[in-house]
């Protein structure tokens, strides 16, 4: 999709650009002189973004935990909870 880009004045409409936030699951380029200056995005894809980011930075933590050896084995990690939740 081709990305919306708007001039910073015309941030004065804010009804305007609180609808075109709910209208795109896609930020929204702000440019001052002609240069990209902020970016305005509804809450949704905010909260998407984000997520989206946290699922990330929680995978790296895994990959690199993997990578020192800092890992179980899947069986062995199901004993031990069995063991203490006496099942």
């Amino acid at each position: 999709m081709i990305p919306q880009i708007i001039p910073i004045k015309d941030l004065k409409n804010t009804s305007q650009i609180s609808e075109m936030c709910k209208k795109s699951s896609d930020p929204i380029f702000v440019t001052k002189n002609g240069y990209s200056d902020m970016v305005v995005m509804g809450i949704d894809t905010y909260k998407e973004m984000f997520g989206r980011l946290e699922m990330y930075q929680e995978l790296a933590v895994s990959e690199n935990q993997f990578a020192e050896g800092k890992y179980k084995e899947a069986r062995s990690s199901l004993n031990d909870l069995r063991k203490k939740y006496d099942l």
